[in-house]
């Protein structure tokens, strides 16, 4: 081969191998900057999922991001519809029908509690205040105001008590029977859980009242009355009071949790047996939670002790100050 052939030869192998290196360096460059890219996206993915050691497709990776906006926006909706809730908005009507018509929701139900020793306290409040059959329907769309005698099952559920109950109950229909509570004196605390939590599942009023068969209401001025708090979504009415805890066995008004409430043995701020009502929120608030809500001795330290923490309205209402004040709306029989 002639000598310049030669060099041209060792020049073009040169340069071959010189392109050849560059295109290998080049290339392993580009594959070592797309397994760092990899590995980058497969480490961030899984702190995001939470995967570890599975790496996911991408339409999977699609996926989650497009769950977790979602979730961000479901977040966003939830905290606003809690401030609205804050602030008291609330709808006052109810959908009826096929949804196109509105119906005003009733003002409040009225839960009188009663035993199966009260009936002449029961005839008594009929006579007094409480209508029966055709007027009872009458006050409900009139009013708006529910009314019912509540009573529990005996503790030999269907003996002669209970079908005195029902009898009774089938002549008035007037009557909650609480099937799944025994009636008992020192079971008022439940008496009243199971209540509430029945009457909110049961009817959409915007207050319920608890009151036993002791004492007569005043349902005009009770009215007006309730009318005042319409605007106040968590609202807690009663004649507020509080009281020694007693932490002697023997004592009628014993108290098997007096260790609770400190040394000064005294029971909280809490509205009387008598007469109080809590508006609807606070109703479905027992019914939803009644599983782990503690009850105490007395049926109103109880429902009030439900409400400590939580952001509501207690009003000390002197008209229902039952047996203290001689302007009350309701007085003892």
């Amino acid at each position: 081969m002639p000598p310049g052939m030669l060099f041209r030869s060792r020049i073009t192998t040169l340069m071959l191998t010189m392109f050849a290196t560059m295109a290998s360096v080049y290339v392993a460059g580009r594959l070592w900057q797309d397994a760092e890219n990899r590995v980058y996206l497969i480490n961030e993915i899984d702190k995001m999922t939470g995967m570890g050691e599975h790496a996911i497709s991408v339409d999977d990776t699609l996926k989650v991001l497009s769950c977790r906006d979602q979730h961000k926006r479901l977040a966003a909706l939830e905290m606003e519809l809690a401030g609205a809730k804050h602030d008291g908005f609330s709808s006052k009507h109810t959908l009826e029908g096929n949804g196109t018509h509105y119906k005003k929701r009733p003002l409040a139900f009225i839960g009188i509690f009663t035993g199966f020793g009260g009936k002449k306290k029961r005839d008594a409040i009929r006579k007094q205040w409480f209508p029966t059959k055709m007027a009872l329907k009458k006050l409900e769309k009139d009013k708006g105001i529910i009314v019912r005698f509540v009573i529990g099952i005996s503790s030999n559920h269907a003996d002669i008590m209970d079908r005195a109950i029902h009898e009774e109950n089938r002549q008035t229909e007037d009557f909650i029977i609480l099937d799944n509570h025994v009636e008992a004196q020192e079971d008022l605390s439940k008496k009243a859980k199971m209540f509430l939590s029945y009457a909110a599942d049961t009817w959409d009023t915007e207050f319920y009242v608890k009151t036993n068969d002791k004492f007569i209401i005043n349902i005009v001025s009770f009215e007006d009355m309730l009318q005042t708090y319409m605007d106040k979504p968590r609202v807690y009415i009663g004649c507020m009071k509080s009281g020694e805890v007693f932490s002697e066995q023997n004592h009628k008004w014993y108290e098997p949790d007096w260790w609770k409430f400190g040394d000064s043995k005294s029971y909280f701020r809490h509205a009387s047996g008598e007469v109080y009502v809590i508006s609807r929120a606070l109703a479905q608030f027992i019914s939803i939670n009644r599983s782990i809500l503690r009850t105490y001795a007395h049926d109103d330290v109880s429902v009030g002790s439900w409400f400590i923490g939580l952001d509501v309205k207690h009003v000390d209402e002197g008209k229902l100050c039952c047996s203290s004040w001689s302007g009350a709306i309701c007085k003892a029989i």
